[in-house]
């Protein structure tokens, strides 16, 4: 065999063997993905039969943090897109809410400090939040599952289009009662004490309450009737989103005895076992309510 015939022969070999290398490299790696995600729901299963075997929080607060690092790391610069994936995520909540029959979940999805942001930005957040509540109130899951749908805030600076998708959600589930679901919009935890503190006020001065009773008629159980949402139990646990680990301003009221888990998990990338994990640590704490 002549030398140049032996070189084609070595080259056609290397090209096939590189050929099923490339081939093997995918089936591989596919292989270990399957193995991966059937070991998480391995896990996820074993987590959930754990945490069936205790109480469950009555009332769940979620920060929503991290759409917009979740979004660099995709590559995603449009706002719209930033906050739409974000948005899908609450189908995933309200799925995990209701297997475990949690009767009460509030997620903040926009503070009053957001308005300070690009107006670029506020109108990507407002559009993705519109879209989904609208959709929400159409939602036959939501109607099968009988979740009701409540929004807290100073709605009043809220463009119309968001206001009206709020209100008929509200209206489309008003008589449901398995689970309430708050969307905290416009929402800032300072704001809604003000907020409750002028309420109390301004009835005192309907009912022609002197300043002098006004001032003996302040007590903490006074003011909790006139917070956004008095008719809530106070939440149990409080989860927040992106490895923040600071409450900037949700339910401030509300979390007096609140248990607090923060993840460095980003919002739209929050899956089942993370969520499992933020109950069982809730769960493994004593809680002593200052007794």
């Amino acid at each position: 065999m002549s030398r140049l015939s032996s070189t084609s022969a070595r080259s056609a070999r290397l090209d096939d063997g590189q050929k099923a290398t490339e081939r093997t490299r995918p089936d591989k790696g596919r292989a270990a993905s399957f193995l991966l995600r059937f070991l998480y729901w391995i896990y996820e299963r074993r987590l959930l039969d754990q945490i069936k075997q205790q109480p469950m929080p009555r009332h769940i607060g979620i920060i929503l943090d991290g759409n917009r690092r979740h979004a660099r790391k995709r590559g995603v610069s449009d706002p719209c897109e930033i906050y739409q994936r974000g948005a899908e995520k609450l189908d995933d909540i309200l799925d995990w809410c209701a297997e475990l029959r949690i009767p009460a979940i509030t997620l903040w999805l926009f503070s009053t400090e957001n308005l300070r942001r690009s107006q670029a930005e506020v109108s990507g957040i407002l559009s993705a939040i519109e879209t989904k509540i609208a959709t929400l109130a159409h939602d036959p899951f939501l109607h099968q599952e009988r979740i009701h749908i409540q929004a807290i805030g100073r709605l009043d600076l809220l463009p119309e289009s968001v206001i009206a998708a709020i209100r008929a959600a509200e209206t489309a589930t008003a008589q449901y009662d398995s689970m309430t679901l708050t969307i905290a919009v416009g929402y800032g935890g300072r704001e809604e004490i003000a907020d409750a503190v002028r309420d109390f006020v301004r009835l005192q001065a309907q009912q022609g309450a002197s300043l002098s009773d006004v001032i003996e008629r302040i007590t903490p159980e006074a003011i909790a009737c006139h917070l956004y949402a008095a008719g809530l139990p106070d939440p149990d646990l409080i989860i927040r989103t992106s490895g923040e680990i600071r409450l900037s301003g949700f339910l401030l009221w509300q979390s007096v005895h609140s248990e607090f888990y923060f993840t460095d998990v980003l919002w739209p990338a929050l899956r089942k076992v993370d969520f499992l994990r933020a109950i069982r640590a809730y769960q493994a704490r004593s809680r002593r309510f200052g007794r």
